[in-house]
């Protein structure tokens, strides 16, 4: 008898693991991620270059970032808002935007604050992984 309802708690895990991984949502195994990878002066301005990767089949119409900066003391220095939109799918892109009158050495981190537009996906957040090739520069969520 024991190994009978040994069996069939080991079907019914099995059948739970698969269902979980049914209920996984499709774009979770394809995230985007967002690689802050250049940070240039250009006049008064810091010039901010993001790699953008989406290794999944579904395009974004929008990737609208919530973005906040702080200096070296760790004080909020610059709050930016940016369309990093459209994001094809299948596709790694580069997109540039500046930081008005903000010196880039003066920048230790920068936080993704939130993620307010991702196409049709509720969890925008949820959607990106963020990382940094700027050694001076964490970039966090």
């Amino acid at each position: 008898m024991p190994s009978i309802v040994a069996a069939r708690a080991s079907r019914l895990v099995s059948a739970v693991a698969i269902a979980a991984m049914a209920a996984t949502p499709a774009l979770a195994a394809s995230s985007v991620s967002l690689e802050l990878n250049r940070f240039e002066q250009k006049d008064a301005a810091c010039r901010i270059s993001l790699v953008i990767g989406n290794p999944g089949d579904k395009a974004l119409d929008s990737l609208k970032l919530d973005l906040v900066f702080f200096d070296k003391d760790g004080v909020i220095s610059r709050r930016l808002a940016v369309e990093a939109g459209p994001v094809r799918a299948s596709k790694t892109s580069v997109k540039l935007f500046d930081l008005p009158d903000t010196p880039c050495d003066g920048v230790a981190k920068l936080l993704l604050n939130d993620v307010t537009a991702c196409g049709d996906e509720k969890d925008c957040l949820g959607l990106v992984g963020v990382s940094s090739r700027v050694k001076s520069v964490e970039f966090t969520k």
